[in-house]
Order: C-alpha cells, then structure tokens, then sequence
C-alpha cells in the first residue's frame, strides 16, 4: 500500500478512513469478476454433483455472500449441503473428490469434514461439506451453522454497515488481529460482523473496546449468557451455547484494545496498512543480545509437512512443554518464543535464560517424618541410590536427600532431553528423531533476522 507524502501527518480519522475504504472496497469490475467466477463454480459443482448422484444443494457463504469482503481479499466459500441422513464419509468423499476435479493446487483441510481448498479461475477458493440443518440444535458438526450465520448477517446487517465492517477488518489486519486461525488467535469475519451489529459503527465500536477488561461479555440475544472463561465472549445468535470469539488470544485482546485507544488518539494510516519491517543487520542484534546478562538457547527441527491450523497449536504446545519441563529442573526461563521459517522448513523454539550453571547438587524432599508408610517407601527408592550425596536425613519435619545433578546447563538438558517431552501429534516423531540444540551465536541467522528485530525493536504493528 503506497500511501507515503498523502498528508499522512495531518490527516483527520475521517480522511484516513475515507482514503482506507477507497483502497479496500471492491469495484464494480471486481463485483463483476468475482460474481460471474461463482456463478461458474455453482454451476460446475452442481454438474458433478449431479454426476455423482449425489444429493446436495450448493450454496455461498462468508463474507462474498455476505458484502463485507476487502477487495484484496477476494476468496471465495462454498458449502455443499447434504442432508443429514447421509453419513460423514459420503459426504467427505463427495466434496473431496468434485474438490480435486475443479480446483488447481488442491490442499486438504480439515474442520470436523475433510475438505479442501485451492484455486478456482485466480480466487482462493474452499469446498466444504456440511449437513443441512435449520436450526443450530439440529447440528451434527460445526461447520453445520456456517449457512445459518450467513443468512443471520444477510437479514440483519444494515447496507451502510457493510463499509463499517469493511473498516474494523482492515484494522485488524494491520494490527496483526485478523483472523480465528491458529496461527493468528485473532478476530474472525463473523466475530467482526456481529460487533458492528453491536456497536452499529466503526467508531462507535472502538470508543468503546478501548475501555474494554478481559471478561467483557456481549450478546445480541435477550436471554441469560453461557459463562466461558476467555478475554472476550461474544454469544452467537446463531447457537446460543457457543462463543464466537473463543479462538481470540489474551495477547490479541490485550493488542487490539490498545490499538483502539492509541488509534483514537493518534490516527494514522499506518493502523491499516502498515509498514513493511526493515530487519536489523546481524551485527545490530548481536549488539542487543550482548547487551543483555542473560543468553538465548534455541531448539530447532523440520516443519512437518501440514496445514498450519494444525502446526501452530502442536509448537506453542512443544514450547510450553520444553519451558515447563526447564523449569521443573531448576533452570530460570526468562522467556520463551517461537519462529517458524517456511522457506526453509524449520521450527525454531528460543529460550531466554539465565547464563548459568546449576550446583553440582540439590536438595529433594520427602515425606513428613509422621507419614512412616511413605517414609519406608522414600528410604527403598534412596538410600542406596547412585545420584544420592548425603542422606536420606532429617529437616524440620520431613525427610530429605541431597542429589547430584545430571544436567548443570540448559543446552546440555535439552540436547539429552528434548525428544523425550511431550511435542505434539506431528512434532514427536521428528524431535526423536532428529532436533539440534543452538547456542545465542548460532541463533544469529538470516532467517531469524525479522524475528529478533520485532524481538528487540518491540514496536506495536502501526509504529514501523
């Protein structure tokens, strides 16, 4: 987005939005376009379907079918709907296989139905299959309610609320707060939708959201709300028992409200098209590094060949497990993050650590010196035991040992006991297989270049 020497300084909120829904609202030739490569793909869907025999109706959901989609962001969803008499399997097979037959590039996916998405005449493009239902009681999976939530947004979104929309969605993308994927934790479009039917306006909705607290709760519906436990929860007038914002994080929650005062107070164009990240030279991290007492310790390993719904659940559950299990043994884990390097197919985990070296021993406690069943238990397992240096013996009130380490430093326990922790689904495999345990130097990589910049710089999104 080229938007330098536009008065960028002077610009009220009102011009910058003005100029931001210029850019993002799609045109008459692009209504054109994505209408008539629908219609083609109905079409052609509804032909092989009826090859197959196959009872289903097809129909448009999302943002396409509901007017709120960007102009840069042009995808196209289509649900091919059974009814719910039909098993799991047909259906899957159904859409995988017309999926395979009409889309290029084909990946499958996976949302309670296999499905599969690729692109279609230059559109992104998704075939999903799901069970006709009418009401969200009657759902067999998930993706069951899409249909309803689309027709929900078509009947009660005003017209002059689709550019308002239109607005916050590319706010949020600029911020980084876009999307219910793993890999974001963010704002999905049906989430973004329903605040503006909440909220009415834009601006009304940020007013408002700067003042938000974790917990907040909303709902369009005039009945008791069901209690989850996350930063935001929306009802879905769809399934009252469902939290549409479930998927956002505490850290995007936390982002967003302060984008909304920052933006509020400050406005600039740069909250929705923001700067591209100009990565420091090796040597400047290294200057950062140096300049902490503590160090970096990095766990490397291939990326698994999978969607990244899958990928970035399994990482951020291996990074929990590796810091936890740090911890338990005794050393100081300052901070932990994750980078994932796609040209390369490599995950890296990165610690930041205390420089040091543990005592060669430490002190395990027992039993209290009452429980005389389980003190029995701790002398068998310890009094001859190799690791043992002094006792078992008494202090205060329970029995205690002094054990010589097996680790002293945090890069020799994660090279010996990393593929032992539990990783993930698709990561265990790999990591006991083969992972490497990087020092601060090795970290310094071109690839972790834009990683330790945003690392160090720690700039909110808009102030590149």
């Amino acid at each position: 987005m080229a938007y330098e020497g536009y008065r960028i300084m002077t610009m009220t909120a009102a011009e910058i939005e003005t100029y931001v829904l210029e850019y993002i609202s799609p045109s008459e030739d692009d209504r054109q376009r994505l209408t008539a490569t629908i219609t083609e793909l109905q079409s052609r869907v509804e032909q092989e379907l009826a090859n197959r025999k196959a009872e289903a109706s097809v129909e448009l959901v999302g943002s396409t079918a509901k007017d709120t989609f960007l102009r840069t962001n042009l995808d196209i969803d289509l649900f091919l709907v059974f009814p719910p008499t039909m098993n799991k399997k047909d259906i899957a097979e159904h859409a995988l296989a017309i999926g395979r037959r009409l889309l290029q590039d084909p990946e499958e996916c996976y949302a309670e139905h296999p499905y599969l998405r690729g692109i279609f005449n230059g559109f992104k493009t998704e075939l999903v299959p799901c069970f006709r239902i009418e009401d969200a009681s009657q759902k067999l999976s998930a993706v069951d309610r899409t249909p309803l939530h689309t027709k929900y947004i078509i009947t009660h979104l005003q017209q002059d609320q689709r550019k308002e929309v239109r607005l916050l969605k590319q706010f949020l993308m600029g911020i980084g707060c876009y999307g219910a994927e793993a890999e974001i934790e963010g704002f999905s479009g049906y989430l973004c939708e329903l605040l503006i039917l909440y909220y009415d306006t834009f601006h009304d909705l940020l007013n408002k959201a700067s003042h938000w607290q974790t917990g907040i709760q909303l709902t369009l519906l005039d009945k008791p709300m069901a209690s989850f436990d996350t930063p935001l929860t929306f009802i879905d007038p769809v399934d009252p028992e469902r939290n549409v914002a479930s998927a956002l994080s505490t850290e995007k929650f936390t982002l967003f409200v302060e984008a909304c005062q920052v933006y509020l107070d400050r406005p600039q164009v740069t909250f929705f098209f923001p700067r591209k990240i100009q990565p420091w030279s090796l040597d400047e991290i290294n200057h950062h590094m140096n300049a902490l007492t503590s160090t970096f310790v990095g766990v490397v390993f291939a990326k698994p060949p999978i969607i990244a719904e899958n990928l970035y659940p399994q990482v951020r559950k291996a990074l929990r497990s590796v810091q936890q299990a740090a911890c338990q043994y005794g050393f100081s884990v300052l901070d932990s993050q994750y980078s994932i390097d796609d040209e390369h197919n490599r995950v890296f985990l990165l610690f930041k650590t205390e420089d040091e070296t543990l005592p060669e021993t430490y002190e395990h406690m027992g039993p209290p010196l009452k429980k005389s069943k389980h003190a029995e238990d701790f002398f068998q397992k310890w009094e001859y035991h190799p690791q043992v240096v002094r006792g078992p013996y008494k202090k205060e009130d329970r029995w205690y040992v002094e054990l010589r380490r097996t680790y002293r430093t945090l890069q020799e326990y994660l090279k010996h006991e990393v593929k032992a922790l539990p990783m993930g689904k698709h990561l265990d495999g790999i990591v006991q297989q083969r992972y490497e345990v990087l020092e601060q130097d090795d970290l310094l990589v071109d690839e972790l270049r834009c990683f330790w910049t945003e690392y160090f710089a720690r700039k909110k999104p808009w102030e590149w």
